[in-house]
């Protein structure tokens, strides 16, 4: 997978994901697939169990089906899916 800016217009539930940074220490580590994604949270099926991760305080690995591993801060995730498309891209490199 060809990775740009805009990767933050995927559809990221049924992708594998890891919170690699959070503001909350309970969230650090966490992994699992994204079953829910509302404006400001990712829900992750974790061993189970479904916690909710605020997209604000955390930064996400998402694993994608060709193996691809990309770090995207959820400050540049917020926002309803269907919006992310409309959304004007800043070049970020």
């Amino acid at each position: 997978m060809k990775v740009t800016p805009d990767i933050i217009r995927y559809e990221f539930i049924g992708t594998a994901a890891q919170v690699a940074q959070s503001n909350h220490s309970g969230y650090l580590g966490l992994s699992g697939r994204v079953i829910g994604e509302t404006k400001n949270t990712f829900t992750i099926n974790s061993e189970d169990k479904l916690k909710s991760i605020i997209k604000d305080s955390a930064v996400f690995n998402f694993t994608f089906n060709d193996g691809t591993i990309v770090e995207i801060d959820g400050k540049l995730l917020i926002g309803r899916p269907e919006d992310r498309l409309k959304k004007s891209i800043k070049r970020l490199w």
